[in-house]
């Protein structure tokens, strides 16, 4: 396998796409397919910078990574496609040449030029209300240097939680070792996920007297205790329903903010970089003067400050303003303990707009401030500390230089603004241009960590075949289950480091089958079994790795409820088990049409778990996944299976079909087709056998329809398991 980057060009935009090499030709196009909407029957891709055209025979190991997209539709009329058919791809390349980068380059620098003269006679001001708009937030952010603050930030925060989320996080993507910077990220990742279900948006409060709506009458005198706490501004408003007033003041000290988890995007940017502080990031706060808040990080990981908008629950996408709020922005600064910085060029791509809007002061007037006010928050630092900063804003500077004239990339698409009532934000022109309400993309290659998954549907399958073997009563058979339910539900309740409980069964009352049964199933969530010598009660704990368990759990707690469904109501045990099934494909890779970031991507599909699920934001009228079969592995698959997601049952699947090739084979063979299948219930699962026999290490499922694609034009499905023959 060798797995290329390539940047494929169409029109005026450029994407980057990973390439498997080994995947062939067709891949490609299905994948420059989900970036560009142009079908593969209507493309010609061409070696971007010779106009040699790349085709199935193609060595995609070797051709060159920028490639032109022609669309044959988008390119020709009909009698142009009458009369051209015969014309070569080089001349096909010329008709059809997209104007190069450096030219785009050319015409924003000139943009610039042009601005930035402008602005010398459009700014009236010497910059003072600029500056004014600066100081105001720079004592702001001192407050989250306070050690009082800091420590009762630190009480409110389930550390252990979101760490263990972290951890997993990594876990997934195969990374169950990470490094100091790399859990670091990932738990920052995870307090903002845990923050935005903590905090709450506020567009009216709820009646103080009777919970009712409220309506906004105006603003009112701030209290002494509110000024206290910096809440000079105080909203008035009435209830509809007993006309009770109550007010809602808009505090500025997150101390407070703490304790009322409450308020809009000021409020929540505030509250979560004193929460960054706490945990020892280096944060600050981001000032839009087009009227937003949000934090910034330094991740050790990345090298680099990243965008982290606590309301909407996005990170590291500062094109999110400009490309999916459609937001006009002019200045947008970061205010630290250290310093102020313009950091605007991080969050546009059209610069020479943005500097058409610049009003308050010339750039030199906006670096001579900055640079004054930064001077004064480093005053007494050591020398040390000081060439430490310049170099770090020194590089950040360079960074932002290159990031402006950086290419959009179009695979991205950018939501409109989530928080806040749909009225507000229609009437700021924040909704966004398209429908879109999620981050989706083109999805890369992702490897699915779920050797667990297989081990505990093995584990359970031979459990559950023993107590049939034994020829337990309905009554027994769930009564066993239902008690390593509640060990496992009390093992996830405890702190993911330190994990141990018991189970009530009595080792003298089972066979010594059914304890190796057992022991079995522990082993494959990472946990050991002992037996009490005085008792006889079963011991449990950890066995290995505290994370492999915290992976796990979830995934044996469904299986148990699953079998526990399956069988309810009957009269008796059936002579076979639906599931689980052992022979489950395990450590593959898959590839996807398109995903939904961060939590529905393709490998969430296979992690065995009721709560995640593959979301593909284009889907309903037609994906695709292919799954790879790891190493050298030919397999021929026995039966499939897939569980319906926790949701949206318009966006179930309902015709596919599956096919297999082999790694470098040129034909995709149909292995089963299913049209009009529907899923009665969430987390219903249906198997499918696979009659067409044929070994592959290549397997695509087609998704042509979902139930109802006019109601949504979404895919989702929550897992997918494929089974091979026992000799494989």
């Amino acid at each position: 396998m060798v797995a290329r980057n390539l940047f494929v060009r169409h029109g005026d935009t450029q994407f980057s796409i990973e390439c498997d090499t080994d995947l062939g030709f067709e891949v490609l196009q299905y994948q420059i397919f989900s970036v560009t909407s142009v079908p593969p029957e209507d493309q010609k891709i061409l070696v971007e910078n010779g106009g040699v055209a790349v085709s199935d025979e193609s060595d995609l190991e070797w051709i060159s990574e920028n490639l032109l997209l022609v669309s044959i539709q988008d390119g020709m009329g009909e009698s142009s496609r009458a009369t051209n058919v015969d014309k070569s791809d080089e001349e096909l390349a010329r008709m059809l040449q997209v104007e190069k980068s450096d030219e785009e380059l050319a015409r924003m620098l000139q943009a610039e030029e042009e601005a930035l003269m402008f602005q010398q006679y459009a700014v009236k001001s010497d910059g003072r209300e600029f500056e004014q708009r600066i100081r105001a937030y720079v004592q702001q952010v001192l407050m989250y240097e306070d050690p009082v603050r800091q420590d009762a930030a630190k009480k409110t925060v389930p550390l252990d939680e979101i760490e263990e989320k972290a951890s997993v996080a990594l876990a997934k993507e195969g990374i169950f070792k990470p490094s100091k910077n790399e859990l670091d990220h990932a738990i920052l990742l995870q307090l903002l996920f845990w923050f935005k279900q903590s905090f709450r948006w506020v567009n009216s409060p709820s009646c103080e007297k009777c919970g009712g709506e409220t309506m906004n009458i105006g603003m009112g005198s701030a209290e002494q205790s509110e000024i206290k706490f910096g809440g000079h501004r105080v909203e008035i408003y009435r209830c509809k329903m007993c006309s009770s007033i109550t007010r809602f003041p808009r505090y500025n000290d997150p101390l407070k903010l703490l304790e009322t988890r409450r308020g809009r995007c000021g409020e929540w940017a505030n509250c979560f970089t004193l929460y960054c502080r706490a945990l020892g990031y280096e944060a600050r706060l981001v000032q839009d003067f087009t009227d937003h808040v949000w934090t910034e990080c330094f991740s050790q990981s990345l090298g680099r400050w990243i965008h982290l908008d606590p309301c909407e629950g996005v990170y590291d996408n500062p094109l999110l303003y400009e490309k999916g709020w459609n937001k006009k922005l002019n200045y947008t600064i970061a205010i630290a303990k250290d310093g102020v910085y313009d950091v605007t060029k991080r969050y546009t791509r059209k610069w020479h707009e943005v500097l058409s809007r610049r009003s308050l002061a010339t750039e030199t007037n906006v670096a001579a401030i900055l640079s004054l006010i930064r001077k004064e928050c480093r005053n007494g630092y050591s020398v040390e500390l000081l060439i430490m900063l310049e170099d770090r804003d020194k590089k950040e500077a360079e960074e932002l230089e290159r990031e402006v004239y950086c290419q959009l990339d179009a695979s991205i698409s950018l939501p409109g603004r989530q928080s806040g009532a749909i009225e507000w934000r229609r009437e700021r022109l924040e909704c966004g241009s398209s429908d879109s309400n999620s981050l989706n993309s083109s999805c890369p290659k992702r490897l699915c960590v779920d050797v667990h998954v297989t081990e505990i549907c093995t584990a359970m399958t031979k459990l559950c075949s023993q107590m049939l073997t034994e020829n337990f009563s309905l009554a027994n058979f769930v009564g066993v289950l239902e008690t390593i339910e509640r060990m496992m539900k009390d093992l996830k309740s405890k702190s993911f480091r330190n994990r141990t409980s018991f189970m009530e069964l009595k080792g003298s009352q089972i066979s010594n089958e059914m304890i190796l049964c057992i022991e079995s199933l522990l082993s494959a969530t990472s946990l050991k079994l002992e037996i009490g010598a005085d008792d006889g009660k079963f011991y449990v704990s950890l066995s290995a790795d505290p994370v492999q368990t915290s992976i796990a759990l979830p995934v044996i707690l469904d299986v148990i409820n699953e079998i526990i469904d399956n069988i309810k109501g009957k009269n008796a045990l059936p002579k076979v088990l639906q599931f689980p099934k052992p022979n489950r494909l395990c450590s593959g890779s898959v590839l996807a049409s398109g995903e939904e970031l961060p939590s529905g991507i393709a490998a969430s599909a296979f992690d065995g778990t009721f709560s995640t699920k593959w979301e593909e934001p284009n889907g309903a009228k037609g994906c695709w996944l292919i799954y790879e079969v790891p190493g050298e592995q030919m397999c021929e698959l026995q039966s499939y299976d897939f569980v319906s997601a926790n949701d949206a049952p318009e966006r179930d699947p309902m015709d596919w079909i599956l096919e297999a090739k082999q790694i470098g084979g040129s034909t995709w063979i149909p292995l089963d087709e299913q049209k009009s299948q529907i899923f009665d219930r969430r987390f219903q699962r249906k198997a499918f056998t696979v009659k067409m026999k044929f070994k592959s290490n290549l397997f695509r499922f087609n998704f042509l329809a979902v139930k109802d694609g006019q109601a949504n034009g979404r895919f989702q499905i929550g897992g997918i398991n494929l089974y091979a023959n026992a000799g494989r």
